[in-house]
Protein backbone atom coordinates (compact mmCIF):
# COMPACT_ATOMS: atom_id res chain seq x y z
CA UNK A 1 0.00 0.00 0.00
CA UNK A 2 2.92 1.98 0.00
CA UNK A 3 2.35 5.10 -2.40
CA UNK A 4 4.75 5.89 -5.31
CA UNK A 5 7.36 8.47 -5.00
CA UNK A 6 6.15 10.05 -8.76
CA UNK A 7 2.75 9.90 -7.23
CA UNK A 8 1.61 13.63 -6.77
CA UNK A 9 1.59 15.16 -2.95
CA UNK A 10 0.87 17.99 -1.08
CA UNK A 11 2.66 18.91 1.92
CA UNK A 12 1.39 21.83 4.11
CA UNK A 13 2.63 23.16 7.54
CA UNK A 14 2.98 26.51 9.42
CA UNK A 15 5.95 28.29 9.80
CA UNK A 16 7.71 26.61 13.25
CA UNK A 17 9.80 27.91 15.67
CA UNK A 18 10.62 25.35 17.95
CA UNK A 19 12.86 25.11 21.34
CA UNK A 20 13.01 27.02 25.06
CA UNK A 21 12.16 30.59 24.88
CA UNK A 22 9.68 30.07 21.83
CA UNK A 23 6.87 31.44 22.97
CA UNK A 24 8.27 35.01 23.53
CA UNK A 25 8.29 35.51 20.10
CA UNK A 26 4.22 35.51 20.14
CA UNK A 27 4.51 39.70 19.95
CA UNK A 28 7.29 39.87 17.34
CA UNK A 29 4.56 38.03 14.47
CA UNK A 30 1.45 40.19 16.02
CA UNK A 31 3.96 43.20 14.87
CA UNK A 32 5.07 41.29 11.46
CA UNK A 33 1.17 40.77 10.44
CA UNK A 34 0.67 44.19 10.87
CA UNK A 35 -2.26 43.47 13.86
CA UNK A 36 -2.85 45.93 16.54
CA UNK A 37 -5.18 44.56 18.32
CA UNK A 38 -5.79 40.59 18.81
CA UNK A 39 -7.90 37.91 20.44
CA UNK A 40 -5.90 35.49 22.87
CA UNK A 41 -7.62 32.43 23.00
CA UNK A 42 -6.92 29.93 25.74
CA UNK A 43 -8.12 28.22 28.92
CA UNK A 44 -8.78 28.44 32.58
CA UNK A 45 -6.07 25.85 33.34
CA UNK A 46 -3.31 27.63 31.15
CA UNK A 47 -4.35 31.15 32.45
CA UNK A 48 -3.38 29.52 36.40
CA UNK A 49 -0.24 28.30 35.06
CA UNK A 50 0.72 31.82 34.19
CA UNK A 51 1.74 31.30 30.44
CA UNK A 52 -1.60 33.87 29.51
CA UNK A 53 -0.40 36.57 31.70
CA UNK A 54 3.32 36.36 30.25
CA UNK A 55 1.86 36.45 26.89
CA UNK A 56 -0.23 39.56 27.80
CA UNK A 57 3.03 41.41 28.88
CA UNK A 58 4.90 40.69 25.95
CA UNK A 59 2.05 41.90 24.02
CA UNK A 60 1.97 45.02 25.97
CA UNK A 61 5.70 45.75 25.74
CA UNK A 62 4.71 46.61 21.73
CA UNK A 63 1.49 48.39 22.13
CA UNK A 64 -0.14 45.54 20.95
CA UNK A 65 -3.87 45.84 22.47
CA UNK A 66 -4.99 42.19 23.82
CA UNK A 67 -8.12 40.95 25.13
CA UNK A 68 -8.46 37.27 26.52
CA UNK A 69 -11.44 34.46 25.48
CA UNK A 70 -10.73 31.74 27.87
CA UNK A 71 -14.30 30.35 28.03
CA UNK A 72 -13.20 27.25 26.05
CA UNK A 73 -14.17 23.42 27.17
CA UNK A 74 -12.13 20.66 27.06
CA UNK A 75 -13.99 19.64 23.94
CA UNK A 76 -14.37 23.17 22.77
CA UNK A 77 -18.21 24.05 21.87
CA UNK A 78 -19.85 25.17 18.83
CA UNK A 79 -21.51 27.72 21.03
CA UNK A 80 -18.08 28.44 22.82
CA UNK A 81 -16.37 28.92 18.83
CA UNK A 82 -19.47 31.40 18.40
CA UNK A 83 -19.06 33.57 21.36
CA UNK A 84 -15.26 33.71 20.70
CA UNK A 85 -16.39 35.43 17.12
CA UNK A 86 -18.51 37.96 19.07
CA UNK A 87 -15.87 38.96 21.24
CA UNK A 88 -13.35 39.11 18.28
CA UNK A 89 -15.67 41.36 16.07
CA UNK A 90 -16.34 43.80 18.78
CA UNK A 91 -12.88 44.20 19.72
CA UNK A 92 -12.17 45.24 15.98
CA UNK A 93 -9.40 42.42 16.51
CA UNK A 94 -6.89 41.78 13.68
CA UNK A 95 -5.63 38.83 14.86
CA UNK A 96 -5.45 35.64 16.86
CA UNK A 97 -3.23 34.36 19.39
CA UNK A 98 -4.06 30.70 21.18
CA UNK A 99 -2.17 29.78 23.98
CA UNK A 100 -3.70 26.09 25.16
CA UNK A 101 -3.66 22.66 24.25
CA UNK A 102 -5.98 21.16 21.28
CA UNK A 103 -9.19 23.03 22.66
CA UNK A 104 -8.33 26.26 22.68
CA UNK A 105 -6.42 26.15 19.46
CA UNK A 106 -9.13 23.95 17.74
CA UNK A 107 -11.40 26.87 19.20
CA UNK A 108 -9.53 29.92 17.98
CA UNK A 109 -9.40 28.05 14.08
CA UNK A 110 -13.32 28.09 14.59
CA UNK A 111 -13.25 31.94 16.02
CA UNK A 112 -11.29 32.27 12.52
CA UNK A 113 -13.24 30.15 10.44
CA UNK A 114 -16.03 32.35 11.82
CA UNK A 115 -15.46 35.97 11.77
CA UNK A 116 -14.06 34.98 7.97
CA UNK A 117 -17.08 33.71 6.11
CA UNK A 118 -19.78 35.48 8.66
CA UNK A 119 -21.47 31.91 9.50
CA UNK A 120 -21.99 29.55 11.80
CA UNK A 121 -19.58 27.33 12.74
CA UNK A 122 -21.55 24.15 11.60
CA UNK A 123 -22.12 25.48 8.36
CA UNK A 124 -18.31 24.15 7.65
CA UNK A 125 -18.25 20.75 8.17
CA UNK A 126 -16.40 18.52 6.69
CA UNK A 127 -13.70 18.63 3.78
CA UNK A 128 -12.26 22.25 1.74
CA UNK A 129 -15.15 23.94 3.06
CA UNK A 130 -13.99 27.50 3.61
CA UNK A 131 -14.02 29.87 0.99
CA UNK A 132 -11.61 32.93 2.00
CA UNK A 133 -8.52 33.09 4.37
CA UNK A 134 -9.45 33.83 7.83
CA UNK A 135 -7.53 36.18 10.35
CA UNK A 136 -3.69 35.36 11.10
CA UNK A 137 -3.12 32.58 13.71
CA UNK A 138 -0.53 32.30 16.16
CA UNK A 139 -0.11 29.37 17.97
CA UNK A 140 1.77 28.73 21.30
CA UNK A 141 1.10 24.73 22.12
CA UNK A 142 1.16 24.12 26.08
CA UNK A 143 0.70 20.25 25.53
CA UNK A 144 2.74 17.50 23.62
CA UNK A 145 0.42 15.50 21.67
CA UNK A 146 -2.70 17.03 20.21
CA UNK A 147 -0.62 19.04 17.41
CA UNK A 148 -3.65 21.22 16.62
CA UNK A 149 -0.29 24.16 16.08
CA UNK A 150 0.46 21.99 13.21
CA UNK A 151 -2.34 20.54 11.76
CA UNK A 152 -4.97 21.29 8.82
CA UNK A 153 -7.82 19.97 11.56
CA UNK A 154 -10.13 21.80 13.28
CA UNK A 155 -12.21 19.46 15.82
CA UNK A 156 -15.28 21.24 17.37
CA UNK A 157 -17.62 19.11 19.93
CA UNK A 158 -21.66 19.93 18.85
CA UNK A 159 -23.51 19.67 22.47
CA UNK A 160 -26.83 19.02 20.09
CA UNK A 161 -25.84 15.76 17.95
CA UNK A 162 -23.55 14.09 20.97
CA UNK A 163 -20.55 14.62 18.78
CA UNK A 164 -17.49 16.19 17.19
CA UNK A 165 -17.37 17.27 14.21
CA UNK A 166 -13.75 18.04 11.62
CA UNK A 167 -13.35 20.66 9.83
CA UNK A 168 -10.30 20.07 7.14
CA UNK A 169 -8.57 22.93 4.99
CA UNK A 170 -5.47 24.22 4.76
CA UNK A 171 -6.96 27.45 5.49
CA UNK A 172 -7.04 26.19 9.33
CA UNK A 173 -3.33 25.46 9.04
CA UNK A 174 -1.67 28.02 11.57
CA UNK A 175 -0.01 31.02 10.17
CA UNK A 176 3.32 30.27 12.83
CA UNK A 177 3.58 27.74 15.60
CA UNK A 178 5.78 29.23 18.52
CA UNK A 179 6.96 25.42 20.26
CA UNK A 180 8.32 25.80 23.43
CA UNK A 181 8.92 22.60 25.60
CA UNK A 182 9.27 25.30 28.85
CA UNK A 183 5.61 25.80 28.90
CA UNK A 184 5.12 21.44 29.22
CA UNK A 185 6.57 21.87 32.54
CA UNK A 186 2.83 23.04 34.15
CA UNK A 187 1.07 19.52 32.45
CA UNK A 188 0.10 17.14 35.11
CA UNK A 189 1.58 13.01 34.47
CA UNK A 190 -2.24 12.50 33.39
CA UNK A 191 -1.96 14.50 30.79
CA UNK A 192 1.37 14.29 29.70
CA UNK A 193 0.30 10.34 29.46
CA UNK A 194 -2.82 11.04 26.99
CA UNK A 195 -1.49 14.05 24.76
CA UNK A 196 1.39 12.16 24.47
CA UNK A 197 -0.16 8.77 23.32
CA UNK A 198 -2.03 10.83 20.97
CA UNK A 199 0.95 11.89 19.21
CA UNK A 200 2.00 8.13 19.10
CA UNK A 201 -1.15 7.39 17.63
CA UNK A 202 -1.26 10.09 15.01
CA UNK A 203 2.25 8.95 14.13
CA UNK A 204 0.90 4.68 13.31
CA UNK A 205 -2.35 6.58 11.78
CA UNK A 206 -0.60 8.11 9.31
CA UNK A 207 2.09 5.55 8.14
CA UNK A 208 -0.69 3.07 7.41
CA UNK A 209 -3.09 5.45 5.91
CA UNK A 210 -3.84 5.37 2.51
CA UNK A 211 -2.32 9.07 2.26
CA UNK A 212 0.80 7.98 3.30
CA UNK A 213 4.14 8.69 0.86
CA UNK A 214 7.69 9.91 1.21
CA UNK A 215 6.60 13.31 2.87
CA UNK A 216 5.17 12.20 5.30
CA UNK A 217 6.48 8.59 6.12
CA UNK A 218 9.84 9.88 7.41
CA UNK A 219 7.88 11.71 10.13
CA UNK A 220 5.90 9.83 11.52
CA UNK A 221 8.68 7.02 12.02
CA UNK A 222 10.57 9.60 14.02
CA UNK A 223 7.80 10.58 16.14
CA UNK A 224 7.37 6.81 16.97
CA UNK A 225 11.02 6.27 18.04
CA UNK A 226 10.81 9.99 19.91
CA UNK A 227 7.50 9.05 22.28
CA UNK A 228 8.46 5.33 21.92
CA UNK A 229 11.83 6.65 23.85
CA UNK A 230 10.96 9.16 26.60
CA UNK A 231 7.34 9.04 27.40
CA UNK A 232 7.36 6.14 30.19
CA UNK A 233 10.74 8.20 31.41
CA UNK A 234 9.17 11.95 31.05
CA UNK A 235 5.26 10.65 32.75
CA UNK A 236 7.83 9.09 35.44
CA UNK A 237 10.04 11.88 36.29
CA UNK A 238 7.74 14.74 34.55
CA UNK A 239 9.97 18.02 35.14
CA UNK A 240 12.43 16.92 33.07
CA UNK A 241 12.70 19.37 30.79
CA UNK A 242 14.72 17.46 27.68
CA UNK A 243 12.32 14.24 27.95
CA UNK A 244 9.81 17.57 27.64
CA UNK A 245 11.34 18.78 24.73
CA UNK A 246 12.36 14.59 22.93
CA UNK A 247 8.13 14.03 23.22
CA UNK A 248 7.02 17.41 22.10
CA UNK A 249 9.76 17.17 19.01
CA UNK A 250 7.84 13.97 18.04
CA UNK A 251 4.63 15.40 18.70
CA UNK A 252 5.77 17.75 16.16
CA UNK A 253 7.06 15.35 13.95
CA UNK A 254 3.80 13.39 14.69
CA UNK A 255 1.77 16.43 13.56
CA UNK A 256 3.56 16.84 10.45
CA UNK A 257 2.66 13.62 9.43
CA UNK A 258 -1.15 13.36 10.22
CA UNK A 259 -2.01 16.83 8.91
CA UNK A 260 -0.56 16.03 5.34
CA UNK A 261 -1.48 12.02 5.34
CA UNK A 262 -5.02 11.99 7.48
CA UNK A 263 -5.36 9.19 10.16
CA UNK A 264 -7.23 6.75 10.48
CA UNK A 265 -10.32 4.29 11.84
CA UNK A 266 -8.52 5.59 15.59
CA UNK A 267 -9.67 8.96 15.63
CA UNK A 268 -12.59 8.20 13.58
CA UNK A 269 -14.24 6.24 16.70
CA UNK A 270 -12.21 8.33 19.01
CA UNK A 271 -13.87 11.84 17.78
CA UNK A 272 -17.17 9.58 18.01
CA UNK A 273 -16.72 8.93 21.61
CA UNK A 274 -15.06 12.02 22.72
CA UNK A 275 -18.21 13.68 21.61
CA UNK A 276 -21.02 11.54 22.79
CA UNK A 277 -19.44 11.36 26.38
CA UNK A 278 -16.82 14.57 26.38
CA UNK A 279 -14.26 12.15 27.72
CA UNK A 280 -9.93 13.69 26.77
CA UNK A 281 -9.22 12.96 23.20
CA UNK A 282 -6.16 10.84 24.12
CA UNK A 283 -8.04 9.34 26.77
CA UNK A 284 -10.22 7.70 24.10
CA UNK A 285 -7.42 6.86 21.37
CA UNK A 286 -5.50 4.99 24.88
CA UNK A 287 -8.74 2.69 25.01
CA UNK A 288 -9.46 2.04 21.27
CA UNK A 289 -5.29 1.65 19.57
CA UNK A 290 -4.89 -2.02 19.89
CA UNK A 291 -7.83 -2.86 18.69
CA UNK A 292 -7.67 -0.73 15.79
CA UNK A 293 -4.27 -2.29 15.02
CA UNK A 294 -5.78 -6.07 15.13
CA UNK A 295 -8.35 -4.74 13.08
CA UNK A 296 -6.01 -2.78 10.39
CA UNK A 297 -2.99 -5.21 10.70
CA UNK A 298 -3.72 -7.90 7.51
CA UNK A 299 -4.29 -4.81 5.05
CA UNK A 300 -0.76 -3.80 5.66
CA UNK A 301 1.36 -5.89 6.93
CA UNK A 302 4.82 -4.14 5.54
CA UNK A 303 4.01 -1.56 7.14
CA UNK A 304 2.61 -2.33 10.98
CA UNK A 305 6.05 -4.57 11.02
CA UNK A 306 8.22 -1.76 10.06
CA UNK A 307 6.20 0.23 12.89
CA UNK A 308 7.06 -2.63 15.26
CA UNK A 309 10.87 -2.31 14.25
CA UNK A 310 10.50 1.31 14.86
CA UNK A 311 9.11 0.84 18.37
CA UNK A 312 12.12 -1.36 19.16
CA UNK A 313 10.82 -5.28 18.34
CA UNK A 314 12.89 -7.61 17.12
CA UNK A 315 11.09 -9.21 14.21
CA UNK A 316 13.72 -11.07 12.87
CA UNK A 317 12.13 -14.77 11.73
CA UNK A 318 8.49 -13.84 12.70
CA UNK A 319 5.65 -14.17 11.01
CA UNK A 320 3.08 -11.55 10.66
CA UNK A 321 1.07 -13.30 12.90
CA UNK A 322 3.69 -13.55 15.53
CA UNK A 323 4.89 -9.46 14.58
CA UNK A 324 0.94 -8.62 15.29
CA UNK A 325 0.90 -9.92 19.00
CA UNK A 326 4.10 -8.28 19.63
CA UNK A 327 3.16 -4.83 18.35
CA UNK A 328 -0.04 -5.47 20.31
CA UNK A 329 1.51 -6.48 23.64
CA UNK A 330 4.27 -3.62 23.22
CA UNK A 331 1.25 -1.07 22.79
CA UNK A 332 -0.39 -2.73 25.53
CA UNK A 333 2.56 -2.57 27.91
CA UNK A 334 3.50 1.16 27.05
CA UNK A 335 -0.27 2.69 27.85
CA UNK A 336 0.10 0.54 31.39
CA UNK A 337 3.73 1.83 32.28
CA UNK A 338 2.12 5.62 31.82
CA UNK A 339 -1.34 5.07 33.63
CA UNK A 340 -3.48 4.46 30.65
CA UNK A 341 -5.59 1.09 31.11
CA UNK A 342 -9.26 0.30 31.30
CA UNK A 343 -12.34 -0.38 29.11
CA UNK A 344 -14.98 1.71 27.25
CA UNK A 345 -17.17 0.18 29.45
CA UNK A 346 -15.71 0.95 32.54
CA UNK A 347 -15.83 4.91 31.23
CA UNK A 348 -19.76 4.42 31.25
CA UNK A 349 -20.43 2.94 27.35
CA UNK A 350 -22.74 0.56 26.79
CA UNK A 351 -23.76 -2.14 23.87
CA UNK A 352 -26.60 0.06 23.35
CA UNK A 353 -24.43 2.84 22.69
CA UNK A 354 -22.59 1.04 19.62
CA UNK A 355 -24.45 1.88 16.78
CA UNK A 356 -25.11 5.07 17.62
CA UNK A 357 -21.29 5.37 17.81
CA UNK A 358 -20.63 3.60 15.20
CA UNK A 359 -22.49 5.63 12.98
CA UNK A 360 -20.95 8.87 13.64
CA UNK A 361 -17.54 6.70 12.97
CA UNK A 362 -18.40 6.09 9.71
CA UNK A 363 -19.29 9.82 8.64
CA UNK A 364 -15.69 11.20 9.96
CA UNK A 365 -13.17 12.06 7.57
CA UNK A 366 -9.97 9.99 8.94
CA UNK A 367 -12.47 6.74 8.37
CA UNK A 368 -11.60 7.72 4.24
CA UNK A 369 -8.11 7.00 4.71
CA UNK A 370 -8.05 4.17 7.05
CA UNK A 371 -6.08 1.16 5.27
CA UNK A 372 -8.83 -1.02 5.53
CA UNK A 373 -12.32 -0.61 4.34
CA UNK A 374 -14.64 -0.19 7.43
CA UNK A 375 -18.08 -0.95 6.93
CA UNK A 376 -20.61 -0.36 10.06
CA UNK A 377 -19.98 -4.17 11.47
CA UNK A 378 -16.63 -3.60 11.53
CA UNK A 379 -16.82 -0.51 13.03
CA UNK A 380 -19.03 -2.13 15.70
CA UNK A 381 -16.89 -5.09 16.48
CA UNK A 382 -13.92 -2.66 17.24
CA UNK A 383 -15.73 -0.81 20.07
CA UNK A 384 -17.22 -4.18 21.31
CA UNK A 385 -13.97 -5.45 21.91
CA UNK A 386 -12.86 -2.10 23.77
CA UNK A 387 -15.78 -2.41 25.70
Amino acid sequence: MASSITELRKFVAPEIIFGDGARRAVANYVATFGAERVLLVSDPGVVLAGWVEEVEADLATQGIACQRFVSVSPNPRAEEVMAGAAAYREMGAQAIVAIGGGSPMDCAKGIGIVVAHDGHILDFEGVDTLRVPIPPLIFVPTTAGTSADISQFAIISDQQRRMKFSIVSKSVVPDVSLIDPQVTLTMSPFLTACTGVDALVHAIEAFVSTGSGPLTDAHALEAMRLINGHLVALVADPQNLELRSQVMLGSMQAGLAFSNAILGAVHAMSHSLGGFLDLPHGLCNSLLLEHVVAYNFEAAPERFTRIAETLGIDCRGLSGAQVKVRLIDHLVELKRAVGLTGSLGRLGVHTSDVPFLTRHALEDPCILTNPRRSGPRDVQVVFEEAM
